[in-house]
């Protein structure tokens, strides 16, 4: 048989070089011409073509019974044909889109002033005045009644030092420059000012509207060109606050949120100020005397009357000589590191003391605490002698305790300017804080104003980067504290602590409205004791920082422009795109929330390297290079800070990250996931068969486990914040409601609504990401919303999900839902629970998902796996090449589901492509180990091998047994039509470069990463036919390219064989004949030195090696390596043995990584650390906290609506249904839906709403 075999080989060969020879005889100038398979396949369909028409013209539409069997015939014929022919159905290719223009370019029009019908000083100034918020048309009219044009030449003061602080500067033409005086005398350069821009302090324009005019003390300005400016008064602001009330509220919040969220971001947050942002001593006016005969400020150098122990002296004569030396001592040298530094005319405050009280005739009084509804406290005052125990309020007891809190109120009435004192009825309550009780901590949602009668109040604030509180200031008897957070509705900044023991009067969040929505104006007091606590250094620095609003579309700035600032997002999405020298654009990265902008060019003085414009509209904070400078000369240890700051940024550029929404359209070159800051999300529905709301639902279940995250629908919307709330002038309240939800939420996911309402228009506007959701079992289709979009220039990424019932068949024609769309960066193939195509009422859904959500999410379910892409924290696996130890691959797999390790994404290359290609299939790992073994199986087939022997050229196989192998395992799948996302890696030889295959035919990809030099041929790429050859040359295990796709965490795992690296060192030469000898000589000793084969082996992976050592160090990656050493390449048929090799390693490695907490830090959120720490979990101890806008207080809104709606009901039964109703369940039945909509459950994980709100299901 062999012989014959040989025989007929030679023959073969014989013929072929008579055949070449022949040909090149005859060979003449190339003509191009069809290649014979081309002919074959012209020819066949043309044959195939007239068969179908000349049996469709016989057969009669209404054919017979009797002709029926004939027609099976013609039909096997046909098929017999095809077969014959070898013509196949050719599958769709995806056609490769170039992201629109409107993705990676910014608008070409910047703020228009030559083609706007208004004048550019109305343009200039509503630019400009818009940073106190949104004001109606009239209004604005009305200021604009008011300015002032100004002439200045060049060298000519606009203001300096000593003129009052009362106008607005806004250029309209020329540039002014902004300085700083020293205490030396000398002038700082911070800021230059240029047309459209202005000149003004936020602060200093508050303390005009407060009454509390101040004169500018360091800051002058001078026209560094011929200048045109335009002067608003502030108070051109009061006759609008005459007639609008509610417009000073809301200018007065607005300052205050500005205040907190510019100045106090970037100069806490990025350059690490602490204390230097409050002065130690308040500014503010210290209330009057106390009426004598009560109780009145006694002149007490301390604030803290302690004895040693902490506890308190009771009140009488001769205490106040005795405890003040004493007390002062303690307070001075306490348990507070932060305070023993501070200056000692801190320590200077006026106690709380009791004169003509304390002689009374003294009659015991209890005093007691009746808890109310939220915000309102009631106090008895027991007349019965016979009450012990000492006063819970401090010293004070009986008649005293009463007298000095009518007292103390009377103070806070003064403070705060309260017209009717009886405003403060029922809405105050008195404290006493024992020594080290903390009062509020850093990141509480629900705070009070507090107003300290005795003691003091240390207000502390968290350190960036130390795990330490620093002092900022203490809170004196007579000063607030709190207020900033109460005005803005915003988290605490800070932590309020009692070193001793204080005695203090609370208001809370909810009473302070009640009390404003009576006497609006007291705000302006309130606010006054917020600006009077701010240091010099901040009024400064609130002139050079600015606030600026960039609309969607709109550049930053652009690639070459001068570096003369900083940038902060304050909310909004911004993209970076560099133009190469040929013209091509790239995406370089996407920045969101808290993320610093062009630090690096800054600092270095290099022109703008990217482009960057808005994704969607977005606030931002400009720190000018200038303010820059003054601030390191004047705190040197900012520069530490920056140091840090570009050092992360550059480690971040090598990394070179980019995203999962990289698919097609961006390069290579990206260097952050985009995916690792989203913060909105809209969901926009394909038809309107798509389950929006329970996929909405779900998807919030699964995002939950990994941080807060809210649901917004257009009646949720509705119900928190009236009907007329998306209305055009509600645009401030809801931009600024929304830009909250996306502080305190990890991800804000809208709803659209099913056609182009406005409240689409928002969420297409809102979000960083949209997802297009249809239906994979219906036909590709494209949803009119989808067509609206098209038309308008919408940056967003977008990402198209396909939704797969449980029992439904897998993926297919995933190519023509892509190829309609214009462009879509991704596509994820999602396998919904039942109960998400279940059909029932809002009410029954609200029900059911009540049930889901006190379930953990299932962290291998396809939304949990959305959900981690969504928020950066996708895990990878990625599978190395190595032949028949590739096999043991499939027991990691197994003990990786048994450890409860999530696949995300999965790819390799060579054996690891295809066991990475099974898994991605079937997405389980029992199944790809029967599927795998069949495979195994036929590599073992000695005959199928023998007969794909060829002629050695090449390769010694033609390929083809191989390729029907391959072929057999994955018929035609798609790439595309994977339940898991997947990739592999190839060589390709005709461009001399790596290939990385995420789209296209999965056997062929397969087939060529797995194509080993000199035993296959290359295969030809369907796409470009070049020649693609085995990836383990370029990259045996790919992890950087899972990491590029957007995966927190790679679980690589490589069988790849280890080269021998102790060889023997000959010299300068090497004689064959010496080797031969050495190996023949049994008794010689032997030589390691390798051979022709090995040498060119190692040569070919040489690449390989040297990535290869560059992904075990890197921190992303968890390495593994089996113990597979002593199987060969071929051994294919030790599949078993091959296993269970991987199955025992991977129980061992992955038991140790639940000891090690390895596996949770996985699945952890990349951003929960930072998020919690800067939130303190604000979400989950006040589930119903909403954007407080005072206005809408002192205007009264409507109030908030339900809109409720039943739809058809369903049979379809859950395994939620089926366990039937519990006792508590049936509970629930029976309360209304208002009432229902607050039971603990519904408040923290499915729609935190306010109060007294409703909520409809769409």
């Amino acid at each position: 048989m062999i012989g014959v075999g040989v025989s007929m080989l030679l023959i073969a060969t014989l013929i072929l070089v008579l055949v070449r020879r022949l040909q090149v005889q005859t060979q003449e100038t190339p003509k191009y011409r069809f290649r014979k398979r081309d002919k074959v396949l012209f020819y066949g369909r043309k044959i195939m073509r007239k068969v179908s028409q000349s049996t469709s013209s016989l057969v009669d539409t209404t054919i017979s019974n009797t002709s029926r069997p004939r027609m099976k015939k013609k039909l096997k014929m046909l098929n017999i044909a095809k077969k014959i022919l070898r013509i196949k159905k050719e599958l769709p290719i995806l056609q490769l889109k170039e992201p629109p223009p409107s993705v990676l370019e910014a608008d070409l029009t910047e703020f228009d002033v030559a083609n706007s019908h208004l004048p550019s000083e109305v343009l200039y100034m509503l630019k400009n005045v818009r940073v106190l918020g949104h004001f109606e048309k009239p209004l604005f009219l009305e200021l604009c009644k008011h300015m002032i044009f100004q002439q200045f030449q060049q060298g000519e003061y606009v203001f300096r030092p000593g003129q009052p602080d009362t106008s607005i500067y806004v250029v309209q033409d020329g540039k002014l420059e902004l300085f700083l005086t020293q205490q030396d005398g000398k002038e700082t350069l911070v800021k230059e000012v240029f047309p459209g821009d202005s000149v003004h302090s936020l602060l200093s324009i508050l303390d005009v509207i407060t009454g509390h005019q101040r004169p500018y003390r360091t800051v002058s300005a001078r026209a560094g060109e011929d200048s045109t400016v335009l002067r608003l008064p502030v108070e051109a602001f009061s006759a609008v606050f005459e007639k609008y009330p509610e417009s000073l509220v809301r200018v007065v919040q607005i300052i205050m949120v500005r205040l907190q969220r510019v100045t106090f971001l970037a100069l806490h947050n990025y350059l690490g100020l602490t204390n230097e942002l409050f002065s130690h001593v308040s500014d503010g006016p210290c209330p009057g005397d106390l009426p004598m005969g009560v109780v009145h400020l006694g002149q007490c150098p301390n604030p803290c009357p302690t004895t040693e122990t902490g506890g308190w002296h009771p009140a009488g004569e001769g205490t106040e000589k005795a405890r003040t030396p004493r007390a002062k001592s303690l307070c001075l040298q306490g348990g507070d590191p932060g305070a023993a530094g501070m200056d000692q005319s801190l320590w200077q405050c006026p106690p709380l003391s009791l004169q003509s009280v304390s002689q009374e005739p003294k009659e015991r009084r209890s005093v007691t605490v009746e808890e109310q509804p939220p915000g309102t406290y009631h106090y008895n005052y027991c007349e019965d002698d016979s009450a012990g125990g000492a006063c819970p309020f401090g010293p004070y007891q009986g008649r005293q305790t009463s007298a000095i809190f009518e007292a103390a109120k009377r103070e806070l009435v003064k403070l705060m300017k309260i017209e009717d004192p009886s405003l403060l009825n029922n809405r105050v309550l008195l404290h006493h804080a024992k020594a080290g009780t903390v009062i509020a901590r850093q990141g509480d949602q629900d705070v009070s104003l507090h107003f300290v009668l005795w003691g003091c109040l240390h207000v502390y604030q968290r350190m960036i980067d130390k795990a330490e509180d620093v002092c900022l200031f203490l809170t004196q008897p007579g000063e607030m504290v709190g207020q900033l957070a109460v005005l803005t509705g915003e988290p605490l900044i800070f932590t309020i602590k009692a070193n001793r023991d204080c005695t203090f009067l609370k208001i809370s969040k909810s009473d302070f409205y009640e009390i404003m929505r009576e006497q609006p104006s007291v705000v302006l007091s309130v606010a006054h004791t917020v600006a009077a606590r701010m240091s010099p250094f901040v009024r400064q620095m609130d002139f050079a920082i600015d606030w600026m609003a960039v609309e969607a579309g709109r550049a930053l700035y652009r690639q070459g422009d001068k570096s003369d600032c900083t940038y902060i997002v304050l909310n909004g999405r911004l993209r970076s795109v560099i133009q190469k020298g040929n013209g091509k654009k790239e995406l370089v990265g996407e920045y969101g929330r808290g993320d610093l902008i062009g630090v690096v060019e800054a600092l270095t003085r290099q022109p703008r390297a990217t482009t960057v414009h808005a994704v969607r509209d977005t606030e931002l904070a400009k720190l000018p290079e200038g303010t820059l400078n003054n601030i390191k000369r004047r705190y040197p240890q900012v520069v530490t800070r920056l140091i840090h700051l570009l050092s992360q940024k550059i480690l971040g550029n090598l990394q070179q990250l980019c995203g999962p929404f990289t698919g097609r359209g961006f390069g290579g070159e990206e260097l952050t996931n985009p995916a690792s800051n989203l913060s909105t999300v809209a969901v926009l529905p394909v038809c309107d068969d798509v389950p929006m709301a329970a996929f909405t639902l779900e998807l919030e279940h699964a995002l939950n486990a990994i941080g807060p995250t809210l649901l917004l629908t257009s009646d949720i919307i509705r119900a928190r914040l009236g009907a007329s709330a998306l209305d055009s002038i509600q645009e401030y309240r809801l931009s600024g409601w929304l830009a909250q939800q996306e502080d305190i939420h990890r991800i804000v996911l809208y709803q659209t609504d099913c056609t182009l309402t406005p409240w689409t228009v928002r969420c297409i506007r809102q979000a960083d990401c949209i997802l297009i959701v249809g239906l994979g079992d219906q036909e590709p289709t494209l949803g009119k919303l989808e067509q609206m979009l098209e038309n308008t220039a919408v940056r967003a990424l977008k990402q198209l999900i396909l939704l797969h019932r449980e029992d439904g068949p897998s993926p297919s024609r995933t190519v023509e839902w892509l190829n309609m769309r214009s462009w879509c960066s991704g596509h994820l193939h999602i396998k919904c629970p039942r109960r998400v195509f279940s059909r029932r009422s809002p009410n029954k859904l609200r029900e059911m998902y009540m049930k889901v959500f006190e379930k953990d999410a299932d962290r291998h379910s396809d939304f949990s796996r959305l959900a981690r892409v969504l928020t950066g924290n996708s895990i990878a696996l990625v599978l190395g090449g190595g032949g028949a130890r590739g096999c043991s691959h499939i027991g990691v797999i197994k003990a990786m589901e048994e450890a409860g390790i999530p696949i995300d994404l999965i790819g390799g290359t060579s054996i690891g492509s295809f066991i990475g290609a099974l898994y991605a299939e079937e997405r389980s790992a029992v199944r790809t180990k029967q599927r795998a073994r069949e495979w195994a199986k036929s590599m073992n087939s000695v005959f199928e091998t023998v007969l794909d022997l060829t002629y050695p050229i090449t390769s010694m196989f033609s390929g083809s047994a191989f390729n029907t192998s391959i072929n057999k395992v994955f018929q035609d799948k798609q790439i595309e039509d994977l339940w898991l996302p997947y990739f592999n890696v190839t060589t390709d030889i005709t461009a001399s470069a790596m290939r990385v295959h995420k789209d296209g035919s999965l056997w062929r990809y397969v087939r060529a990463s797995m194509t080993l030099s000199g035993y296959l041929p290359p295969l030809c790429d369907p796409k470009d036919g070049n020649l693609l050859m085995d990836g383990g040359y370029i990259n045996n295990l790919p992890a950087d390219i899972a990491r590029n796709m957007g995966a927190k965490t790679v679980v690589a795992i490589d069988v790849g064989s280890q080269d021998e690296t102790d060889l023997c060192n000959y010299g300068d030469s090497l004689s064959g004949w010496w080797l031969l000898w050495k190996r023949l000589n049994p008794w010689a000793q032997k030589v390691k030195v390798p051979d022709m084969a090995e040498i060119q082996s190692r040569l070919a992976y040489v690449s390989c090696v040297r990535q290869l050592e560059v992904v075990k160090s890197s921190s992303y990656c968890e390495y593994i390596r089996p113990p597979i050493d002593r199987f060969k390449t071929m051994d294919f048929g030790k599949f078993d043995e091959i296993y269970d090799v991987g199955y025992q390693h991977g129980k061992v490695v992955f038991s140790g990584w639940c000891r090690g907490d390895i596996i949770e830090k996985m699945v952890k959120d990349r951003r929960l650390a930072d998020f919690y720490e800067s939130k303190r979990m604000d979400v989950l101890t006040c589930p119903s906290a909403g954007f407080t806008d005072l206005a809408e207080i002192v205007s009264r809104i409507e109030p908030a609506k339900s809109y409720l709606s039943d739809g058809e009901e369903s049979d379809y039964l859950t395994e939620y249904e089926e366990e039937g109703l519990d006792p508590a369940r049936e509970e629930e039945e029976l309360l209304a839906p208002a009432e229902w909509i607050h039971t603990e459950v519904f408040e923290t994980k499915l729609w935190p709403l306010l109060p007294g709100e409703g909520v409809s299901w769409a």
